[in-house]
């Protein structure tokens, strides 16, 4: 078996289905199952079994599957670190970056930072995982990406970080609000990161006795910001959200202290991930542009 057949048993396990997993694939129904032929054939063993609603992996075939990640992963290391040593010897910083990313960063930060390195490092591609904080955090945690953006202190253990944002939380409103009346205000709430939640409620609980009046229920911060613009109510918005959003009414949440509560965007990845040129380039390129 090759890198391809351990390609085919991952779609095809993952579609569960040969014409789907052939377009996939690129290839042609017939030559698909052609080479599940040869493979089962050579293994000596039933992989899959084909039914009337697709088909059906064997004991055997899971187990394949199962190798198919550990083979695939091992191949991209070996490839990437083959590049890096003719990269190296050549001077030269090209390959495939790693990343991943928050929802928020790759929506609104991370495409212009793309375009200023892919401008000063053309041979370099990336391949990008967005999703919500958290998720990113194990993505880097357990070496699925090279380089993770996440916002929120999540500090996760054994990575280096570097701060790259500060950002103030704000109540947003389209009409001047007071501060004593917000239990008694519709509030326009999101399903948002944990330690966003996380965030401000805690600041509600140090604030009120009785629970915010929820009037609207939305999934995303955007949507939650174009209900606040239409005046439908208020509501708690990380202030890169606010952006070039004048005519909107912001209070900055503060602790007891009178000191502003802050979100913060970090950057980690692991240390001996700078072994890879392209990842060092990136780093350096993020943390200067930073400092600028």
């Amino acid at each position: 078996m090759d890198y391809r057949d351990w390609e085919i048993l991952k779609v095809l396990y993952s579609q569960k289905n040969l014409t789907k997993a052939a377009r996939l694939l690129f290839i042609t129904q017939p030559a698909l199952t052609n080479r599940l032929k040869q493979m089962q054939e050579e293994l000596g063993v039933k992989i899959v079994t084909r039914e009337s609603r697709g088909v059906h992996f064997t004991p055997e075939g899971e187990y394949l599957v199962r190798c198919a990640d550990d083979i695939l992963a091992h191949y991209n290391k070996i490839k990437e670190h083959v590049r890096n040593m003719s990269n190296q010897a050549g001077n030269e910083i090209a390959g495939t970056l790693k990343l991943g990313v928050s929802n928020f960063f790759a929506n609104y930060e991370l495409p212009h930072i793309l375009k200023l390195f892919k401008g000063q490092y053309p041979h370099v591609d990336f391949k990008v995982i967005t999703g919500w904080s958290k998720d990113v955090t194990k993505l880097i945690h357990n070496k699925d990406v090279h380089i993770g953006f996440v916002r929120g202190d999540y500090s996760p253990r054994g990575l280096k970080k570097y701060l790259l944002l500060e950002e103030t939380v704000s109540v947003t409103s389209k009409e001047v609000i007071d501060l004593v009346e917000l239990p008694n205000l519709p509030r326009i709430d999101y399903s948002g990161d944990f330690l966003l939640k996380t965030l401000i409620d805690n600041w509600w609980a140090e604030n009120y006795i009785q629970p915010p009046f929820i009037s609207i229920e939305v999934d995303q911060v955007d949507t939650c910001k174009k209900m606040v613009l239409n005046g439908l109510g208020y509501g708690i918005i990380p202030s890169r959200m606010l952006i070039d959003t004048e005519d909107l009414y912001k209070i900055d949440l503060m602790d007891q202290d009178g000191n502003p509560i802050l979100r913060r965007t970090w950057m980690y990845y692991h240390m001996e991930s700078l072994e890879w040129n392209v990842v060092k380039a990136f780093v350096n390129f993020i943390e200067t542009m930073a400092t600028d």
